[in-house]
């Protein structure tokens, strides 16, 4: 008997021994890429390299899987990681304390990824990930806006160019054309987001957990989406099982 006998009786023992041979980025350790990582060390990915400068804060209890008051104010590829290696002692895992930019890019050989996950929320950021994995014929999923909806059964998988609705899908769909980016398999929503309240009292614009003003620092923010415990861990787990399905793709059955 072992942790994944019951995944092994849907996929098989080859195609489990692909998924322990394969190592996954996933870029965005939040509200989706937290649940991305989840199912994907519970179906037993062999290893994971997690990318993220961000540190859990407050206003992650909402819906982040990594955040609990214990978890505040650390590193969230750290906390991640202990996590892993709680499911799995075995998956071997490394951490970038760093947030994926354009100007950061040359940190990461795509090629030694057997899948890529885009779950950052900057454009520049995604279309730099998409085209590194492009390059690189490394297959890549990407997760289109997940704030401001609250009807989880509207995501489905797609290509960019056959999404609609979605605000940041139309922008990441116009900035493929124009690199010349074929194909790109997404998570989207079509349902129509929601206007944030601008209430002050309750918006974390100013501050998150107080950490930043505890180090004598203050943040402006100029937009702030709300968001809820059921929207982005549906997008995270449906690209966490793409993501699966792809690499045990011709599966046998014990």
């Amino acid at each position: 008997m072992d942790q994944f006998e019951r995944t092994r009786l849907i996929y098989g023992n080859d195609a489990m021994g692909r998924l322990s041979a394969s190592r996954v980025a996933v870029f965005g350790i939040g509200g989706v890429g937290g649940y991305v990582v989840e199912a994907l060390v519970r179906s037993g990915i062999g290893a994971l390299d997690l990318i993220d400068d961000d540190k859990v804060c407050l206003t992650n209890l909402n819906r982040q899987i990594i955040a609990t008051r214990r978890s505040i104010g650390r590193y969230k590829v750290d906390v991640a990681e202990e996590r892993i290696h709680d499911i799995n002692p075995d998956c071997r895992v490394r951490t970038y304390k760093t947030f994926f930019l354009p100007e950061t890019q040359d940190q990461f050989d795509f090629h030694d990824y057997d899948y890529v996950v885009d779950a950052i929320d900057t454009v520049t950021g995604k279309l730099a990930i998409i085209e590194k994995a492009k390059n690189a014929g490394v297959p890549v999923i990407s997760s289109m806006g997940a704030g401001n909806k609250v009807n989880a059964a509207m995501f489905e998988v797609s290509d960019i160019y056959r999404t609609s609705i979605c605000p940041l899908a139309k922008v990441i769909r116009s900035e493929c054309r124009k690199r010349g980016i074929d194909s790109l398999k997404v998570v989207y929503s079509k349902e129509e987001p929601a206007k944030p309240l601008e209430d002050m009292s309750v918006s974390s614009r100013q501050n998150c957990s107080g950490l930043e003003e505890a180090a004598g620092k203050h943040i402006e923010r100029r937009s702030i989406p709300g968001s809820t415990a059921f929207v982005p861990s549906v997008a995270g787990l449906i690209i966490a099982g793409e993501v699966v399905n792809d690499l045990t793709a011709g599966k046998e059955q014990l």
